[in-house]
């Protein structure tokens, strides 16, 4: 009979400090985060996850820690194989036979590709390919059903299936049979081995961290609408740098793009001939006008493509952050910078920008900005699991020396005599 009684004297007690306690009301433009970014999904596809660790009690799993397990085995297999490579033909019919055959695995590819000349052609894969189930992009979906993705080609190969997946992206093995191949570890030679590993599980892994970008539109600009009528206190924020001066909030726009990214979201000024001139926000302040050719804001992974050709700094995936790298600016003191992975990125035209700017996502789904419209960036929840041959230290140096040549020179020749050097330097 205690208890009741001490937790209705409890419930009373606490609900009039509720009401004598002040009300803070919390503005619209601030945001509560975790400046390490969200905490990415643990779980892939619909049966892979993190290895779990009891010895760790960090909300951030020590990323030589992180490998791939299985909740039940494997058996949706998507493979994607860069198009128009003929050359890729073969390893691809290598790799399906194998799965269908041998690991009795459902196969998933796409129409065009199954569809492809030279395999209609084939008699002695017809089996296999009446097995095959397919899908269009764009109007099936396949992201519930998928475990694992293996995938034929170069680094561009990797980006696209990263884009199939707006949410939980299924783990996924890169063989290296395109071009410059930094995302792709695996060598095709030993593939049966590879895939076998993968399938008992424990592999390392790569969280690669992906962008989650909107585009805002201005409703009211598209309608002819005057987009300076604003209230007053609207006109106090844009003077605080709390909102971007001519901007209507999220409210008044519309939200026509929603996008995954997982190298970089580019803003450049297109076809214009004049510089682009653009409003960076943080968290709803201003911080800084980007006046060039452009900006670029990446992820880490996307910190050794375009942004490295920028200037900018290359950063291991695993690292918590957003890059913010100028294109040509025309300030000689504007550096790339990296911020938090936690905090929001807006992008907006400059009030005295002479021409409109050109936003691209991965290099695909170009559009145009104007006066009014915004973008807005931040760390998504939904990395994307790029297994490791090697592990993920190694992985990564590896590539940046075979792909990009770091810091590769010729080496100097050792003295024959140390004598030598001290005589000459008598």
């Amino acid at each position: 009979m205690l208890c009741p009684l001490i937790l209705t004297v409890y419930g009373c007690i606490l609900a009039e400090w509720r009401t004598q306690r002040p009300v803070r009301h919390r503005s619209p433009w601030e945001r509560a985060h975790f400046l390490h970014g969200p905490y990415p999904a643990t779980h892939f596809g619909p049966k892979a996850c993190i290895l779990p660790n009891p010895t760790s009690v960090m909300h951030i799993q020590d990323p030589a820690s992180q490998r791939l397990t299985w909740n039940k085995p494997p058996v949706n297999v998507l493979v994607i194989r860069k198009i128009r490579d003929e050359s890729l033909v073969e390893p691809f019919k290598e790799i399906c036979r194998f799965l269908v055959e041998e690991k009795q695995m459902m196969v998933y590819v796409e129409r065009r590709v199954a569809d492809d000349a030279t395999l209609s052609k084939d008699e002695a894969f017809g089996s296999i390919r009446n097995q095959l189930c397919t899908f269009r992009e764009g109007y099936d979906d396949i992201s519930d059903c998928i475990d694992l993705i293996i995938c034929l080609g170069g680094d561009g190969t990797l980006l696209y299936a990263s884009s199939l997946f707006q949410g939980s992206v299924p783990p996924v093995m890169a063989f290296h049979l395109g071009s410059l191949g930094f995302l792709t570890p695996f060598k095709f030679e030993s593939y049966k081995t590879e895939v076998a590993k993968v399938f008992e599980g424990n592999a390392a892994i790569t969280l690669r961290s992906r962008l989650k970008v909107k585009v805002v539109k201005d409703m009211l600009q598209r309608t002819g609408q005057e987009s300076y009528s604003r209230e007053p206190q609207q006109l106090q924020q844009e003077h605080n740098g709390l909102l971007p001066h001519g901007h209507t909030n999220s409210e008044a726009g519309k939200v026509t793009l929603q996008l995954q990214v997982l190298n970089e979201v580019v803003v450049d000024r297109g076809p214009s001939s004049y510089l682009s001139n653009v409003d960076l926000y943080l968290d709803g302040r201003l911080i800084t006008s980007v006046q060039g050719d452009g900006v670029i804001v990446s992820t880490p992974t996307g910190s050794t493509a375009y942004a490295a050709a920028a200037g900018a700094s290359m950063i291991h995936p695993n690292v918590p952050a957003i890059m913010v790298t100028p294109i040509c600016p025309h300030s000689l003191s504007f550096r790339p910078i990296v911020v938090p992975a936690g905090v929001e990125l807006m992008i907006t035209l400059s009030p005295d920008a002479r021409n409109t700017a050109w936003v691209s996502f991965d290099g695909r789904k170009r559009q145009e900005i104007q006066h009014g419209d915004c973008i807005k960036i931040t760390t998504s929840c939904y990395p994307v699991p790029s297994i490791c041959c090697h592990d993920l230290v190694y992985d990564w140096f590896e590539s940046l020396a075979q792909c990009l040549h770091w810091n590769v020179r010729k080496r100097q020749e050792r003295l024959a005599d140390i004598s030598d050097s001290e005589g000459g330097q008598s």
